[in-house]
């Protein structure tokens, strides 16, 4: 059988599931050993994560594979038209090492179930989740079906070097720039998600308590290695002390006193960003944290305060435990910086003003917002993930993942039993005719 056939598919993707289901131990195992993650956050944000949005396809596949007729004008009459979803053919799916698992599963399950042959290319920096993603791969798929290819930067170059008819990857802004240039050689339609300065926006009268508790929780999951992670956070002045003592406390309701002792608090990825991290955390500006031990590769939660615009850790994205925070008087001026800078890939706003809010969320660009929560839009199937502008381009995740990896063919039938005239030559007398059927 072939992925072509719509219940072959399904047979492989409940398949899937099931290997998913029995190789749960050796997910969460893999994830402590690369990323330092404890069982709970890898269930929540990477093996449960992929095991909704499979449930969720295998539900609803056969209704979106199925031909939609669309109406047909008078003057193509007799006819019909139709819009067919059909595989791309050759899928690379290029995975990041901050959500190994989820982010190489969640869009080869999209691929496959929109019919297509995937190669799935996993971090070289987790190669303990690497083993069992490999694993899973070749008890379900064929190696034509679904392969693997590990390496680092020269494999990478010399895969790109293959003919793909879609390429989607996750990462770095800089990295998704050259898989767009490569891509353009062969005119390969990509999706890229990438990354950016995600801001959180208090407004003034918003519960702080609300708003310390959800920032803590969404800036400090996997050690802050989360692309739509508040990257730093802007609060009235005259509550910023207020709102960091909160966040202290926060902090230590969560991770304990002795945070590098928590089992819920993960470690950086690798030597090169450990030392990239260390080196943004301004000593001069420390208002709680600050710790790092290199052996262990831990950074403490770390909250910067009195950080404005021209300091150096607002220049890059952070990706790290490390949480700016940026007082502010005016907050039409405090807008208008995040509407000058490059588009955020989230933006997380709390408010308790719904005039506030409409405004807000209208004026500024952005892939996806929450208001009063962090990171939660990502686990909803209903809704589009993705960027725009330097954040990316392009969505996945629920019906838009079958979207995404599907070429819609527009096709029109025509009965073969009646031929009107008025197209033919000569046109004379006909334009009277023409008009009526067209206008």
């Amino acid at each position: 059988m072939s992925l072509l056939q719509v219940d072959y598919r399904l047979q492989k993707l409940n398949t899937l599931l099931k290997i998913i289901e029995y190789h749960e131990p050796n997910i969460e195992a893999a994830l402590k050993k690369d990323l330092g993650k404890s069982d709970f956050e890898s269930y929540a944000t990477e093996t449960g994560f992929v095991l909704e949005e499979l449930k969720f396809i295998i539900k609803h596949l056969k209704s979106w594979a199925k031909p939609k007729k669309v109406p047909t004008p008078l003057a193509f009459f007799p006819g019909k038209s139709f819009i067919e979803p059909m595989p791309f053919g050759k899928v690379l799916v290029m995975a990041p090492w901050n959500y190994p698992f989820q982010l190489s599963f969640s869009p080869l399950i999209g691929a496959l179930a929109a019919g297509n042959n995937v190669v799935v290319k996993p971090s070289e920096f987790t190669p303990a989740i690497n083993e069992v993603i490999k694993k899973i791969i070749s008890s379900c798929f064929t190696p034509t079906e679904v392969s693997v290819v590990e390496g680092g930067v020269e494999e990478t170059k010399r895969l790109l070097e293959n003919k793909f008819d879609y390429i989607f990857f996750t990462g770095s802004t800089e990295v998704g720039r050259s898989v767009m240039m490569k891509a353009a050689e062969t005119l390969t339609p990509v999706t890229l998600e990438l990354g950016g300065k995600s801001p959180l926006f208090i407004h003034d009268g918003m519960d702080l308590h609300v708003a310390a508790k959800r920032c803590v929780w969404g800036k400090f999951t996997n050690a802050g290695q989360t692309c739509v992670a508040p990257d730093y956070v802007l609060v009235p002045f005259k509550h910023q002390q207020q709102f960091i003592e909160l966040l202290k406390f926060y902090i230590k309701s969560f991770y304990s006193s002795e945070v590098e002792k928590s089992p819920d608090y993960g470690r950086i990825i690798n030597d090169r960003h450990f030392t990239r991290l260390v080196s943004l955390i301004d000593k001069d500006k420390i208002a709680f944290g600050g710790f790092s031990k290199r052996a262990t590769r831990y950074i403490s939660p770390t909250v910067l305060k009195d950080i404005d615009w021209n300091h150096e850790i607002m220049k890059e994205e952070i990706f790290g435990p490390i949480l700016p925070v940026l007082p502010y008087v005016d907050e039409n001026e405090a807008l208008k910086f995040i509407q000058n800078r490059p588009k955020p890939l989230a933006f997380y706003l709390f408010s308790e003003d719904k005039a506030f809010t409409e405004k807000t969320l209208t004026d500024l660009c952005f892939g996806g917002a929450c208001v009063n929560d962090t990171l939660v839009h990502l686990g909803n199937p209903h809704l589009p993930f993705g960027g725009v502008g330097a954040s990316g381009m392009g969505s996945y995740h629920g019906k838009k993942s079958f979207e995404t990896f599907s070429h819609y063919k527009s096709i029109y039938k025509r009965s073969s039993w009646m031929d009107i005239p008025v197209r033919y030559p000569p046109y004379k007398n006909k334009m009277k005719w023409l008009k009526l059927f067209l206008g």
